[in-house]
């Protein structure tokens, strides 16, 4: 059989010297190579495997289960969050009811930004919901992934630098290949008919949308959260509230994202 990655993760009971080094050694008997190889969250310690052998994979696994020091957490193919975990040193916080929305803080920027390439990379249809109070780096965190995705992006809605409400495209950037960047406030309480057709025509192309203020978006519009791939929240802390109460038919805060 072929090369295949694996993702391990175990928890440290008893940080001894030595006890990598251990493991390290096992894993070269074993002619398992790492990869790549992080802390994770408290005490715990992440690998980004590689062997040609499940037979061998299964056997390293076993052995830990004997070493009364650490216990093993996780071992399988690596999933995205596993990747970014190893990448930056700690998990996506994700809601414990709905599995599809994910958390990050305002100092985890560059963590939100390698977890939104990753979806930009997707074919077709591909539905993003962020929330977050204005300035805290909603539309600059869509705007480089976008970057560090290859893809190219258009504010079909926007408060970034000033207000933005496009009627029309050009027929270079009605692409599969496009991000489409949509202030869920903008489109339905401060556009005209034009966009919102415009808004409606983009929602049906197999491409990548990223919709600022979702519960405001749904809350005006057809669609609903369940229409959400994926959702987003972006704190400046731990504790911060999201909320749309400043949110009126006139200016507010949230005209200045």
């Amino acid at each position: 059989m072929g090369i295949k990655e694996w993702y391990l993760e175990y928890q440290i009971h008893k940080n001894r010297p030595g006890l990598l080094g251990d493991i390290s050694s096992l894993l070269g008997m074993l002619e398992i190579n790492i990869v790549t190889i992080n802390g994770v969250d408290n005490m715990r310690r992440g690998m980004l495997i590689r062997s040609s052998s499940d037979d061998q994979v299964a056997r390293f696994k076993a052995i830990l289960e004997t070493i009364e020091d650490i216990s093993v957490i996780k071992v399988r193919e690596p999933r995205l969050r596993d990747r970014l975990a190893i990448r930056h040193g700690r998990y996506i916080e994700r809601d414990a009811d709905d599995k599809k929305t994910f958390r990050f803080i305002r100092n985890e920027l560059g963590l939100l930004v390698d977890f939104m390439a990753e979806q930009f990379k997707r074919e077709g249809h591909f539905l993003v919901g962020i929330r977050g109070m204005p300035r805290v780096g909603k539309t600059e965190s869509i705007v480089a992934a976008s970057v560090c995705a290859n893809k190219r992006w258009s504010f079909i809605s926007s408060t970034l630098l000033r207000q933005t409400v496009r009627s029309q495209l050009a027929d270079d950037e009605m692409s599969e290949d496009h991000i489409f960047i949509i202030d869920g406030i903008v489109t339905t309480m401060r556009s005209t008919e034009k966009h919102r057709t415009l808004v409606s025509d983009i929602m049906r192309l197999p491409a990548v949308k990223v919709v600022e203020h979702p519960d405001i978006f749904v809350r005006e519009t057809e669609y609903e959260l369940e229409d959400f791939d994926c959702i987003i929240e972006l704190r400046n802390d731990e504790g911060e509230e999201i909320t749309y109460e400043v949110v009126e038919s006139g200016f507010s805060s949230f005209d200045i994202s």
